[in-house]
């Protein structure tokens, strides 16, 4: 058994007077405590980068959370704003897509001089769901590295770039050296390289790439490419791209 100190403290302590062993216990406690508290607060009081990161949106993202980054008259492209009876044209792609690398190649020149000239209201969804199938993570890598073309006012450059490399077999992918090659490409350079190059390998708009995937599921968007003007899929009508020009015109009447 423990001996009783009881007595001991007693004779260290004046009669009558405080106990100060009581009170240094009680003072080192409260210190201890503050102490902790003040890393508490310090710590809830600081941002969680990573989520911080995760949750960032790009430049011209439209229609709430995970919507579609708007070419037309934004920073992410430079292109002028839309005219006033500019119809939306949505188009909803995944760069490891074959069929989406097709259309690009037909309309995609075509869809580009239309947002530039303000003829079109430009959204662009970039989905994701191909990783699951091909087994790996080029369709988020991809997108996010658009995503980032976007914050340095290089979308459209950067869009049609990765298409140009998509491989030729569906599933390889595309590697980060690829990625950057895009880059290049897209005229991206200088200090808008190095920010679009930070961006990209931290993963910055992660989040809103699955963000993207997640809405387009819930607007019953299911393959790609699916494109829309003013919200009616009219994706089986485009044989050529004066189709797309022909109905483009037709809606902005």
């Amino acid at each position: 058994m423990r001996p009783d100190a009881s007595k001991k403290i007693a004779t260290v302590t004046p009669k009558g007077g405080p106990n100060v062993v009581v009170i240094g216990a009680v003072v080192a406690t409260l210190v201890v405590v503050a102490v902790v508290v003040a890393i508490v607060i310090g710590n809830n009081s600081k941002p969680d980068s990573s989520t911080a990161t995760a949750q960032t949106v790009p430049a011209g993202v439209v229609g709430g959370k995970g919507g579609g980054i708007l070419v037309s008259g934004t920073t992410s492209t430079g292109t002028a704003p839309a005219k006033s009876n500019a119809p939306t044209l949505d188009l909803y792609e995944d760069f490891q897509c074959p069929s989406c690398s097709r259309l690009e190649k037909v309309m995609g020149p075509r869809v580009a001089s239309l947002a530039k000239a303000g003829e079109v209201k430009l959204v662009v969804h970039t989905l994701s769901f191909l990783d699951d199938n091909l087994k790996n993570d080029s369709s988020k890598r991809s997108a996010n590295a658009v995503a980032c073309a976007a914050d340095v006012g290089k979308f459209l450059e950067y869009h049609a770039a990765v298409f140009a490399i998509q491989p030729a077999k569906e599933g390889d992918g595309y590697t980060d050296a690829q990625l950057t090659e895009a880059a290049t490409t897209a005229g991206i350079a200088g200090p808008a390289l190095a920010t679009w190059q930070k961006c990209v390998t931290s993963g910055q708009h992660a989040q809103y790439v699955t963000d993207v995937q997640t809405a387009a599921g819930k607007a019953g968007v299911n393959g790609t490419p699916t494109v829309k003007l003013n919200g009616k899929d009219i994706t089986g009508t485009l044989t050529t791209a004066d189709a797309l020009t022909a109905q483009v015109r037709a809606a902005q009447k």
